[in-house]
């Protein structure tokens, strides 16, 4: 089955190692017969939540920026992928920040069921990005109908294109793939 996907790269580098592993992702989703459209932040403004809640009760963020935009896209996506980096072994800021400015999605009729997280980091060691996916787990909890369905982690690489020839690189595309 086709699947509308939607891949957000919070990578604060163009061309960064949890972007590589987007791009793998998105590589076998479209192989897979999937529709992907790929959103970087690294050169979007996005604002840090304001906790009015005002989104609640519109839909729609009152801070006109890109998160707004994205949020929007996220609604309508079956299936959401975000890729970061590990730093200090937790998600990037602007992942984070980007998760706390979905927020009008909460009560909204949202499309996604599956949700895909990617990671790169230097520390290699078990668990890296187990601070990571929890976090993200703790936003999806509020969205019952969906469901965390995968993640891939590449641990080892730090400066940007340390990530070619990685196994997880392969994982990623195949994750893709069987979506």
């Amino acid at each position: 089955m086709r699947k509308k996907i939607l891949v957000i790269s919070s990578s604060p580098r163009k061309n960064g190692n949890s972007e590589a592993l987007a791009d793998a992702f998105i590589e076998g989703a479209r192989d897979g017969g999937s529709t992907v459209e790929k959103i970087s932040l690294y050169d979007k403004t996005i604002g840090f939540c304001r906790g009015c809640l005002a989104c609640l009760k519109t839909g729609r963020c009152t801070i006109r920026d890109d998160a707004d935009t994205i949020a929007q896209k996220m609604l309508t996506a079956d299936v959401l992928v975000f890729a970061t980096p590990i730093y200090y072994y937790e998600m990037s800021g602007q992942m984070k920040t980007m998760l706390d400015r979905a927020n009008p999605l909460y009560p909204a009729g949202y499309a996604f069921r599956e949700v895909y997280f990617l990671s790169a980091a230097a520390e290699d060691g078990d668990g890296t990005d187990a601070r990571a996916v929890s976090g993200l787990e703790g936003w999806i909890e509020c969205f019952p109908k969906a469901r965390l369905a995968g993640t891939v982690f590449a641990g080892g690489v730090s400066g940007v294109g340390e990530i070619g020839g990685h196994p997880a690189l392969r994982r990623a595309y195949e994750m893709g793939k069987a979506v």
